[in-house]
């Protein structure tokens, strides 16, 4: 649980009493790999930090599942709409590997408010979320799904390594053999 303490202290300073309160709402779970987290339909009830592992959103679209991020460790993720409305997700969360999950309670988060160095974390992780959401976005409506691979190439590498090739290209909207064919053009160069 070290890792969670060390991630947020990388937004903000937490006081040991703080860090105490926090760590009192936290509980763990083993996630295997391909379980789903969170379902389609069914309402986000936590607020989760990924200390270990590979996961990835989608959605299912026309009877095909698609790819709409993912999200590796260790960093914080929950169903946004979801989990802050208390409505029902639109999308799935899967592990693409055994990980390792803390789980906070709705209620917990709210309550972890009060706390100054839980805020400003609190703050601070949305507003680079929202930051990544506008980037993925904003790649997709004007760049080239080759463009976009590789830029995940030169920035993630590793994390495109542990990526299943069939989830890849459901992200970059292609299909598997258009990936295949970027790939074989990239490696050539």
């Amino acid at each position: 649980m070290e890792t969670f303490r060390h991630f947020i202290e990388n937004y903000t300073s937490l006081s040991n009493t703080e860090w105490e309160q926090i760590s009192r709402c936290c509980e763990k779970r083993i996630v295997e790999k391909g379980e789903v987290l969170l379902e389609q339909g069914k309402i986000c009830k936590h607020l989760y930090f990924l200390e270990r592992g590979l996961l990835r959103f989608y959605i299912f679209k026309d009877g095909n599942d698609i790819t709409k991020f993912f999200t590796a460790s260790p960093y914080c993720f929950t169903s946004q709409v979801s989990f802050n409305m208390q409505k029902p997700a639109t999308e799935n969360i899967q592990a693409l590997e055994k990980s390792i999950v803390w789980q906070i309670s709705a209620q917990q988060v709210n309550e972890l408010f009060e706390l100054k160095g839980w805020a400003n974390f609190a703050r601070k992780i949305t507003q680079e979320v929202q930051f990544f959401t506008e980037e993925i976005l904003e790649d997709i409506q004007t760049e080239t799904a080759e463009y976009r691979f590789k830029k995940m190439l030169e920035t993630t590498p590793k994390l495109v390594q542990r990526i299943p090739l069939k989830h890849l290209a459901t992200f970059l909207g292609i299909a598997p053999q258009s990936l295949s064919r970027i790939r074989k053009k990239l490696h050539e160069t």
